[in-house]
Formats: structure tokens, C-alpha cells, sequence
């Protein structure tokens, strides 16, 4: 049957930022698809929640806390899930994020955090994962991208370009691990999540203005980005390496609610 293309059975899956939003909706996601998961977050009492989620359906599970900030904290979430499991592959590099701050008042420093938060982390964590992929005979990797890496919006110069930088890593990275290793992200549009709900409850209206700049007339669920996310990762996206899928409710620009002043 088609359908088994999207089951990920006995295979492992890594998650980072599993202990909430698209972390989470991925993990759950995998083990419905019968994959055990590594979750990995810095939160730990709620990525041990998710954890026994995943035990609920039968599936095993690791929680590893974890900040992708530290060096140290990625080697030890592969090493923990190759001694725990035996073996690796599937990552979704999913931990991220950069508030916005207008151009002017950004520091370099912050500009570089942006960078290594978003790009550096994923680069590693593939890195170490790929040869044990590799020793199974080959695996994915799924990079979780955003809309603003290609779309403009005041304040998000370090964010969206950090985002592009990981979009086309993953580019260069499926090109240089073909066949073996498939690359793949997904630029995601303006999705309620945790990170997302402070800004969407902050003033009135807020949320109904990004709705209706939204043409399929509603935000983005981590449900709907856990879809892709299985799909790359499974055995039903075999032919597919080196894209950047667009999940965005059909935008085609910044829905993005507030106009930060640039000082200029």
C-alpha cells in the first residue's frame, strides 16, 4: 500500500526542540509512523513529558536535555542515542529562533548568535549523525527553515539571514551526501507555536490581522509542519534531496503584524 511509504518503523529519530510546538508535533508524529525518538530540548521537566508521549504509542523513547548552543550538549545527544538505540536515522534539526531587533540596534555579537543558533547547531548535530546513518545504510536530515528566509520584514536581519544560510546548507549538504544521506528543510510561514502565541496575544487584533494577510485564511498549526517533516524523513520522499519545501499557508509575503521604526 502507498501509505506504508510514510511509516518510519524501527527506525531512530532525533528530534531538538522537542519539548514543545513543531518539536513536539514531529515527535509524536515519528512514533505514530512507528519510529522510536531521541527528544532534545533544554527544557527538561516538559521534554520528559513529551518523551511519555511517545511511550504512550507504544514506541520508545530518550529525552536528552539539551541546549544546541553547546558543543558538548550535541555530541552527547548523539552518543546517548547510538548507545540507547544503536542507531540513528532520521534528525530534524528543529531548535532556533531569533527575536526581532531593527538593524541598527542588533550587535554583532547577537548577529553571530543568530548565526550559530540556527546554522552552527544543525551543522554539527548533522555532522556527528551522519556516519552512524551511514553504518545503517544511509538516512535523512530536516531542517526546519522559515518563510523570512527569502520573504523581507523590518527586524529580522538576523534571523531571516540565518535562516538562508541553513536553507542553502541543506543544498549543499544533499548534494554532498547524495545518495546516502537526503537533506532536506522546510520554510516554514507564520505557525502558533509557543514562541509565536506572546506575540499573537500581545494586543487586540493581532491575530486576525496575520490571518487575513494569510491567503488559506488561518495560521499554521505544528501539525501541519510535523506532515512534511514525516514525509521528508520517510521512505515516501526517496527521491527528494536538496529542497526547501514552502509550508506557509500560501503566502507570498511577510504576513508579519508589527512595523519596528529602523531609526534611519
Amino acid at each position: 500500500m502507498i501509505l506504508d511509504r510514510f511509516r518510519v518503523t524501527d527506525k531512530v529519530a532525533i528530534v531538538t526542540g522537542a519539548s514543545a510546538g513543531i518539536g513536539r508535533a514531529s515527535a509524536l508524529a515519528f512514533a505514530d509512523a512507528g519510529a522510536d525518538v531521541v527528544c532534545a530540548s533544554r527544557t527538561a521537566d516538559t521534554l520528559e513529558r513529551v518523551a511519555a508521549e511517545v511511550r504512550q504509542r507504544g514506541r520508545r523513547a530518550l529525552a536528552v536535555p539539551c541546549d544546541v548552543n553547546r558543543t558538548e550538549h550535541i555530541e552527547e545527544v548523539v552518543a546517548r542515542a547510538a548507545k540507547e538505540f544503536g542507531r540513528i536515522d532520521i534528525v530534524v534539526n528543529n531548535a532556533g529562533g531569533t527575536g526581532p531587533t531593527a538593524a541598527l540596534d542588533l550587535s554583532v555579537r547577537d548577529f553571530e548568535g543568530a548565526f550559530h543558533f540556527n546554522v552552527t547547531s544543525a551543522f554539527l548535530l548533522s555532522r556527528l549523525a551522519a556516519p552512524h546513518m551511514t553504518k545503517v545504510g544511509g538516512g535523512a536530515v530536516v531542517n526546519i527553515s522559515s518563510a523570512l528566509s527569502y520573504m523581507v520584514e523590518t527586524g529580522f536581519v538576523a534571523y531571516g539571514t540565518a535562516k538562508a544560510a541553513l536553507s542553502h546548507m541543506t543544498r549543499l549538504l544533499a548534494y554532498e551526501w547524495a545518495p546516502r544521506i537526503r537533506v532536506n528543510a522546510i520554510a516554514v510561514g507564520a505557525t502558533e507555536t509557543d514562541a509565536l502565541s506572546p506575540f499573537l496575544n500581545a494586543a487586540e487584533g493581532l491575530r486576525e490581522q496575520m490571518t487575513a494577510m494569510t491567503p488559506m485564511a488561518r495560521l499554521g498549526t505544528p501539525e501541519d509542519i510535523a506532515c512534511t517533516v514525516l514525509y521528508l524523513a520517510s521512505p515516501a520522499a526517496s527521491w527528494v534531496t536538496g529542497k526547501v519545501f514552502e509550508v506557509d499557508g500560501g503566502t507570498v509575503a511577510s504576513n508579519w503584524p508589527f512595523k519596528m521604526p529602523t531609526g534611519l
